[in-house]
């Protein structure tokens, strides 16, 4: 199996995959920042529930998807901004809205991982990770 160059954005890719075909589950090679994403996911009340699932030599984090009442999606799209070929920067001052407000911006900061609006409320700012919606 080849490496991965970009964890995150297989992430992101995984989640979609599961999305599109409605299944409840994802499994995905757990790490750090992947977990911390999937929080931010769980906190802004995109996916419904997540667990680290120690199995295998780095684990895997099991992410229960979310759906609607008549299994409308939850999540309608997500999209990896900074990129290894091109990182994304932003200032405290100018943090992303995603669909004026009502996506979600994950953004890497000195302090951690984070939501947008976490971030403009301890006045941070960083690399822009995703964008959720």
């Amino acid at each position: 199996m080849a490496a991965i160059t970009d964890p995150i954005a297989d992430l992101l890719t995984r989640i979609r995959n599961a999305n599109t075909a409605n299944h409840k589950l994802v499994d995905i090679p757990a790490s750090r920042v992947k977990q911390a994403i999937a929080q931010i996911l769980k906190d802004e009340g995109f996916i419904e529930e997540f667990e680290r699932v120690n199995e295998g030599p780095q684990g895997t984090i099991r992410i229960q998807l979310k759906y609607g009442p008549e299994k409308e999606k939850v999540i309608t799209g997500l999209r990896r901004i900074s990129r290894p070929g091109l990182r994304v920067y932003t200032a405290k001052t100018e943090i992303p809205r995603v669909l004026g407000g009502l996506g979600l911006v994950i953004i890497s900061t000195s302090q951690g991982i984070m939501s947008g609006k976490r971030a403009k409320k301890l006045g941070v700012g960083g690399e822009v990770l995703a964008y959720v919606w």
